[in-house]
């Protein structure tokens, strides 16, 4: 049976080290993460007409049920991405695709 090393670590550093190890950043949590900064940020009226979200490359894919809405939201990309990035904490999206 192999040793442990008793060593203490902080729960998040523990975490930290997981996801990094695990390269799980780009593929996995920044998706949830930004598919529930996007709800928070937009708000619920906005939330009922958005049926997709997904980040690839870093452009981030918005799918919308009503083109009034996706009309609206074209003029304020860059504010939209400035937002998002801001509560991410990292300069993850780069282009804002709404569909």
């Amino acid at each position: 049976m192999k040793r442990r090393n008793n060593e203490e670590m902080k729960l998040s550093d523990l975490l930290k080290t997981f996801v990094d190890e695990n390269k799980l950043d780009k593929k996995g949590l920044d998706q949830v993460k930004i598919r529930d900064i996007w709800n928070s940020q937009m708000g619920p009226a906005i939330e009922k007409y958005t049926t997709n979200i997904k980040l690839k490359n870093e452009v981030l894919y918005v799918q919308l049920s009503s083109s009034v809405l996706r009309e609206e939201l074209s003029y304020g990309k860059e504010k939209i991405i400035r937002i998002l990035n801001e509560e991410m904490g990292k300069e993850l999206i780069h282009k804002l695709v709404l569909r």
